[in-house]
């Protein structure tokens, strides 16, 4: 399959530049999507420092939010990774500025790889479409048979939402109009790993505010690891393995609480320790400062909630071993304080 073309949707983030370099290693065809052409050149000095070589790969102009540019986008394609999608720093007040562009973006992509002849599309979801609004009745051990569910909104965000309705409006276009076009989706928990620029993925806030001073004690907060590495391998796998079609795949490692992170970091970083707190944030305290710190906002629903998800059928299916979420979590803090971010 070496040679063959492939598409990366939203070709500037965080996962998708660390599955262009996968892609590129194994010999395929790269090309991008942003919502500017521009950033081009800027996307291909990144990727050619980070690995360590020449890259230059053809950037698309395609917006989620319009038609515009996904025909051109999907031309020639044998498969697309369709990993665009909304996520803030800072939640907008209306939910439908997150689901409409994700849900909206994902169609999209598919529609067009559909009309293009595209063998497969593998698409960037989300535990959060695993293992939210379940109240009390969430499974001690969620695994991909498991839905989130978007209607209850005290154990949900506009973006764990807009995940789980993105994903189930792509499994009922590829069971219904689109049939014939093969799916697969990745479900990742918290994405941690390497940064390539200071242009810093949402989901390395957990290691920016922990060791930023951001927070003056430690929230009762925690979530499942995943390395970016592995995200991006586990897309490549399941574009390849003809058994991953009609797929999900949960990525996930270890649970770490927050408190178990910052000693990590401390450890790790003995000249960073003075300004990673130690202390544990009340719950209540905390929701006061969400009311300052928007970033915090987003883990209201996750205070003093374990979710732990199974990573057995990736590792069946896909011969996936994952990164441990220790190594993951500090190379992510160190390629920060490398690119001066902290």
């Amino acid at each position: 399959m070496a040679g063959e073309t492939v598409l990366v949707t939203g070709a500037t983030g965080f996962i998708a530049s660390h599955t262009i370099l996968k892609l590129l290693d194994k010999g395929y065809v790269v090309r991008g999507t942003a919502r500017s052409a521009a950033k081009a050149d800027r996307l291909n000095a990144v990727l050619s420092s980070y690995s360590g070589k020449p890259v230059r790969i053809e950037l698309v102009e395609a917006d989620l939010t319009s038609d515009k540019g996904w025909d051109e986008a999907v031309s020639g394609c044998t498969f697309v990774h369709h990993i665009a999608s909304p996520i803030p720093p800072n939640l907008p007040r209306d939910a439908d500025e997150l689901i409409v562009p994700a849900r909206d973006g994902a169609l999209r992509a598919l529609k067009a790889a559909k009309a293009a002849g595209v063998k497969r599309v593998v698409l960037t979801s989300s535990v959060a479409a695993v293992g939210y609004g379940w109240g009390k009745s969430r499974p001690a051990m969620l695994d991909e048979s498991h839905w989130s569910n978007p209607d209850n909104l005290q154990d949900n965000t506009h973006y764990t939402r807009s995940k789980v309705i993105a994903e189930r409006a792509a499994w009922d276009y590829v069971n219904g109009e689109g049939k014939g076009l093969e799916l697969a989706t990745i479900n990742p928990v918290a994405v941690l790993g390497p940064a390539m620029s200071e242009d810093v993925s949402a989901s390395l806030e957990i290691i920016t505010q922990l060791m930023g001073a951001a927070l003056p004690a430690v929230p009762r907060v925690g979530f499942q690891i995943v390395d970016v590495r592995d995200v991006a391998e586990l897309h490549v796998r399941a574009m390849e393995v003809p058994e991953a079609a009609g797929e999900r795949f949960i990525a996930a490692d270890e649970f770490y609480w927050f408190s178990e992170l910052a000693a990590i970091m401390r450890e790790a970083f003995p000249d960073k320790a003075k300004k990673i707190p130690k202390g544990q944030l009340p719950s209540p305290l905390l929701r006061a400062f969400a009311m300052f710190n928007p970033v915090l906002k987003q883990i209201i629903p996750e205070l003093d909630k374990r979710r732990y998800a199974s990573n057995e059928k990736a590792k069946r299916v896909l011969g996936w071993t994952p990164i441990p979420a220790r190594e993951a979590a500090i190379a992510s803090a160190r390629s920060l304080i490398g690119l001066g971010v902290i």
